[in-house]
């Protein structure tokens, strides 16, 4: 039995070795996961390290709670935008594509391997799932940069199948042990795991967000550790009335994500800092677990089941799932191909070993070497895949420095940093003649390695890192300021008033955001709208109306001058036939995702300075 300090030695070496290895996964292009699974094996019993470590129990431990740690993250991290544009082709492979896979797998295990039928597909059900630590890891920080509907649909994927193949796994091993009929039985096993765990994982989120929003607490630390409570507490919660606890701790930390906690930053840091730990001592963890001279006795036939999996399984249950949902063929080709394994099919197949089903280590360690195939070969060609079938698009290089101010209390603030890309509107432009909405400030200007802080006099270049400080509500409008000419169509918010100073000119208004007003370009839009409105109709309150937008004068100077402006899009129906006519108002322009970044937490004061301030 090894003492405290003797685990507490060989943990630090662990954690060392993953953070070693993980430098060396990134500058060969080997999967990080094969490289903890192999460090994990080289420590072992068998290897270099001799570590004595053959307890399935534990492992099934580590493998969960890293798990539900893992997916927790992924959720935080998990934007509503990506839900809705990928949770129909994402659910159903999470469920009908599982099944197929673990159909097809299963039928040729049993054939392969010599099992009977119901352990065949039980065999098939523990590696039907796409792994979501894999994935996350993968497609946020491994180098693969693919469109986002498509990398979208693989992360949703992989955060909600885990609950159909736990739910096949569990329910075959009860086949197979006769305390649960198949049939019906079966199908209320299932409907539990779903409805349990996605009712309990969107209270857990709602209540936990509500909490994390409007309890201070006096430290700032204690936030990370009351959101890792709470995602903790759905998974458990779930599990103890028979739900899926890892679809539960996945959308409650949705859920809690988009609903901006206070210190959402800091959050975000301490999940990424965990999950890379549990990443490193699970995988680890699950090598020390394995014995390679088992592994090379079932090397053959895994490889037969490894390569039905890939070429076949997948392949067919994408195809039949994904194609309804106009995916073109060469994404679904990109979308058969990452089917990664990981720490999931490993610890369902901990499970028949607990069970005390026969044949179960050689369940183990199929499952164990069909992971370091997909690992090996999915992991590493991803890139040349997506590549090859001309899906990746191009990455760019984060900011050297980025703006981390953080908050303890509740405020209405985001700071945005922008990518001045090529086509940009505000390319080339002075700051003081960007026609930024009133109540926003560009903080910080990053050009290559060097920070600037921006004047009214800077002049915004391609390649610029544009670190902004705004309000929520117009970040549409800002958004639009840094869109690029040729992007997809898309519109602002419609009724919804945008503040706005008077003295923004004419030509930068229409620059920014590609609007024809029309009239003398260089006026001030104060001049502009008081051409527009008589002596006694110029007062607070008055509105220009041109075609699809509104002007509302909302402050005046003792002067006469106009202050401030609201300016608002109209409904469709307001609109006249003549706004057809190319030289009238042009707003259906665009809004990319691409330049923009997701927001991190405002100053403590929630005081937003105004724009002019950078005059």
């Amino acid at each position: 039995m090894l003492s405290i300090e003797t685990l507490i030695l060989i943990t630090g070496i662990l954690l060392l070795l993953g953070i070693a290895s993980n430098q060396f996964s990134s500058r060969m292009g080997v999967p990080v996961l094969f490289i903890f699974l192999v460090v994990g094996m080289l420590a072992g019993s068998e290897g270099i390290g001799g570590i004595e470590f053959e307890d399935y129990s534990v492992a099934y431990g580590i493998g969960t709670v890293a798990l539900c740690l893992i997916l927790f993250d992924g959720g935080v991290r998990t934007p509503y935008q990506s839900i809705r544009s990928a949770w129909k082709p994402a659910s159903v492979l999470a469920t009908l594509g599982v099944f197929i896979t673990a159909v097809t797998t299963g039928l040729a295990a049993s054939w392969i391997l010599g099992l009977t039928v119901w352990q065949g597909l039980l065999l098939g059900s523990i590696v039907g799932s796409t792994d979501a630590s894999v994935v996350f890891s993968v497609l946020r920080g491994g180098g693969v940069q693919i469109r986002p509907r498509l990398a979208n649909t693989l992360e949703v994927e992989s955060g909600s199948n885990d609950p159909m193949a736990i739910f096949l796994t569990i329910g075959l091993i009860q086949v197979l042990t006769g305390e649960v009929p198949f049939g019906v039985g079966l199908l209320t096993l299932f409907l539990n795991q779903i409805v349990v765990g996605t009712l309990v994982g969107l209270w857990v989120g709602w209540a936990g967000s509500w909490m994390l929003q409007h309890i201070r607490l006096k430290a700032a630390g204690l936030y990370p550790v009351m959101a890792t409570g709470l995602g903790m507490f759905a998974f458990g919660f779930a599990a103890a009335f028979g739900g899926s606890g890892f679809l539960a701790v996945y959308l409650a930390g949705i859920v809690i994500g988009n609903r901006r906690p206070v210190f959402h930053r800091g959050i975000l840091l301490f999940h990424d800092a965990l999950a890379w730990m549990c990443q490193i001592l699970m995988f680890t963890a699950l090598g020390i677990l394995s014995f390679p001279s088992r592994l090379i006795a079932v090397a053959m036939p895994a490889l037969m089941i490894a390569l039905v999996l890939i070429f076949i399984a997948r392949p067919l249950a994408v195809f039949i799932c994904a194609a309804p949902f106009r995916f073109s063929r060469q994404e679904l080709t990109f979308l058969s191909w990452v089917g990664l394994k990981g720490a999931v099919p490993i610890t369902l197949a901990t499970f028949p070993m607990l069970a005390g089903l026969p044949g179960a280590a050689v369940m183990f360690d199929t499952v164990f070497f069909v992971v370091l195939v997909s690992a090996l070969v999915q992991g590493w060609t991803l890139p040349s895949v997506a590549k090859y079938l001309k899906l990746d698009i191009v990455s760019r290089r984060p900011p050297p420095v980025t703006l981390e101010i953080s908050s303890l209390r509740n405020v209405e603030g985001d700071i945005v940093e922008y990518y001045v890309d090529k086509g940009c509107r505000a390319e080339g432009s002075l700051i003081r003649n960007l026609a930024l909405p009133e109540g926003v400030v560009i903080a910080l200007i990053v050009r290559d390695e060097q920070t600037i802080l921006p004047q009214g006099r800077t002049r915004i270049q391609h390649g610029d890192h544009i670190i902004v400080v705004l309000r929520p509500k117009i970040r549409a409008m800002v958004d639009r300021v840094f869109a690029c000419d040729d992007c997809s169509p898309a519109s602002l918010p419609v009724q919804m008033e945008f503040p706005l100073r008077g003295s923004i000119m004419i030509r930068d208004l229409e620059q920014c955001y590609g609007l024809t007003l029309g009239g003398n370009p260089n006026a001030s839009l104060s001049n502009w709208m008081r051409e527009q409105l008589s002596t006694d109709e110029l007062k607070e309150g008055a509105t220009v109306r041109n075609e699809q937008l509104a002007f509302h004068i909302r402050e005046l100077t003792e002067d006469g001058s106009i202050e401030n402006v609201g300016m608002t899009l109209l409904p469709q129906e307001e609109t006249t036939p003549e706004a057809t006519n190319p030289t009238e108002l042009k707003v259906a322009e665009t809004i990319p995702a691409s330049p923009v970044s997701e927001p991190t937490d405002v100053a403590e004061s929630g005081e937003i300075p105004h724009s002019g301030d950078n005059a």
